[in-house]
């Protein structure tokens, strides 16, 4: 959901990985999701009677930018928190920005930037606290996806953070968190007569093309890095490779090695119907029985190992199969809506200068 986008926009851009399709404008984590677990309004609820208006084309980015970006009630976002906030989308995406892509991809991450520093605002007028064990916790927990406390290191030096810098961003993180989840704790969650209209109001929806359940380990290495550097992370797939063909249990081998968020669930990235992620991976995974191991899969994120799980057929999703995740769609909606509308009255009520 938007909002918990908004909620981990420094150290969740800064420590996750992706193996999904789409532009540097995507938050993605490589965790597919089939689309019957998408609930979305009903076809041509609201729409309107005649084409859609053409896109507003966004205001563009000056190359060079001001020290300061923008300014929230008086509180600079300065050039180095929206160049990390940048850099972060590029790690996520496993590319740099896109030129022709570039003031609408700007535009958006500066405006996550505005609201957050809302969010953060607001959680401080509300005197919210975070216990320092959990920052704590938060800090072990992202040192932990680094082989090596000099990978860690050398993650912060390259977001221009130290680990002060860290602490103190993990601790507006959680406490905007904290925000977030007592704004929407009292949500009520959608019925089972909703759940059960919805299923029967959009049949489309859940019907779902071949899937595949799979885990994957993956060793990061950008498609212009010199020959040593792609030489050093082609000979650790292999190796992790030849252990997993070995017998070395896969998840544990995902957990040590692999360089994504997924490395926190055993490498497993749920099921996918084809198409969903990028091609190179999408047709390893697919040409696999379960059980099956892949040779190494080279993509834009570096170089993988993928071992599928299960597999299922085309066919329609029944009711109780969707009911669940309908249910947490459609309360997600609920959610999101209210979020939607206590960030609209934050800014409405909010001095807010943007300027570039």
């Amino acid at each position: 959901m938007k909002f918990k986008l908004v909620s981990c926009a420094v150290l969740g851009l800064m420590f996750v990985g992706a193996c999904k399709k789409g532009p540097a404008a995507q938050a993605t984590s490589g965790v597919a999701t089939p689309p019957a677990a998408t609930p979305a309004a009903p076809a041509g609820a609201g729409a309107p009677s005649g084409p859609p208006a053409a896109p507003v084309p966004p205001k563009p980015v000056p190359q060079q930018l001001p020290p300061v970006v923008a300014r929230v009630n008086g509180e600079n976002i300065t050039k180095d928190d929206f160049d990390r906030m940048v850099k972060g989308i590029e790690m996520q995406a496993g590319q740099p920005v896109p030129p022709d892509q570039r003031d609408a991809i700007l535009r958006n991450a500066l405006d996550r930037l505005i609201v957050y520093t809302l969010l953060s605002q607001e959680s401080k007028g509300r005197n919210l606290k975070i216990d320092e064990n959990e920052i704590g916790q938060k800090i072990q927990e992202v040192r932990g996806r680094f082989q090596t406390e000099q990978a860690f290191e050398a993650a912060l030096k390259t977001r221009g953070m130290t680990v002060d810098d860290l602490k103190k961003e993990a601790r507006n993180d959680l406490t905007v968190s904290k925000l977030v989840d007592s704004e929407v704790a009292t949500i009520p969650g959608p019925s089972d007569s909703e759940a059960r209209d919805f299923y029967q109001k959009n049949p489309d929806r859940f019907k779902q093309g071949e899937s595949v359940h799979a885990a994957h380990i993956l060793i990061r290495v950008a498609p212009n890095a010199d020959a040593a550097t792609k030489a050093k992370a082609r000979a650790t797939i292999d190796d992790v490779l030849k252990k997993a063909r070995a017998g070395a249990d896969f998840g544990k081998l995902a957990e040590q090695y692999s360089q994504d968020g997924s490395a926190s669930n055993k490498g497993d990235l749920g099921e996918f119907p084809r198409g969903q992620m990028v091609p190179e991976f999408d047709a390893a995974a697919f040409a696999l029985k379960p059980g099956q191991l892949s040779d190494v899969v080279t993509t834009q994120f570096g170089y993988h190992v993928i071992k599928v799980i299960d597999r299922k057929p085309a066919g329609v999703v029944s009711y109780d199969e969707a009911a669940q995740q309908i249910k947490a769609g459609l309360d997600g909606q609920k959610k999101q809506q209210h979020m939607d509308a206590f960030i609209d009255g934050l800014k409405k009520k909010s001095k807010i200068e943007v300027l570039i």
